[in-house]
C-alpha cells in the first residue's frame, strides 16, 4: 500500500515546518520507506503499518494544536511492492529521461 498524507495543525500560526519536523522521528522509527514532499509525505507498507503510522502522526499533532486536519490518499494494489520508487521510474522510463521529483 502507498499512502500520501498531510497533517495540518490549525490555530498555531502560519509556519508549520517545526510541526512537520516533530513528526519525522515517528516516521523514521516506523522503518517504512517514505518520501517527504513539500505538501505531503508518502509511505509504503502493509495496511496496518501504514494506517498506524498515519494515526500516530495525527495524534502527535493533536497534542500540539487545538484542531488538526489529516488528509490521506491511498493507492492499494494487490501484491505490489516497491512502488514508492517504481511509479516514478515508470514515468521516467516512458519519457526516456530523469525528472526532478521528491
Amino acid at each position: 500500500m502507498l499512502a500520501s498524507f498531510s497533517v495540518a495543525p490549525y490555530g498555531v500560526g502560519e509556519g508549520l515546518g517545526e510541526f512537520v519536523a516533530g513528526m519525522m522521528p515517528l516516521i523514521e522509527a516506523s522503518g517504512l520507506p517514505f518520501k517527504l514532499g513539500a505538501m505531503q509525505t508518502t509511505i509504503e507498507g502493509d495496511e496496518a503499518e501504514v494506517l498506524q503510522l498515519i494515526m500516530s502522526c495525527h495524534r502527535y499533532m493533536r497534542q500540539k494544536a487545538p484542531l488538526v486536519v489529516t488528509h490521506i490518499t491511498i493507492d492499494d494494489r494487490a501484491e505490489a511492492t516497491g512502488r514508492l520508487e517504481g511509479k516514478v521510474h515508470d514515468v521516467e522510463r516512458i519519457l526516456g529521461r530523469e525528472l526532478r521529483h521528491e
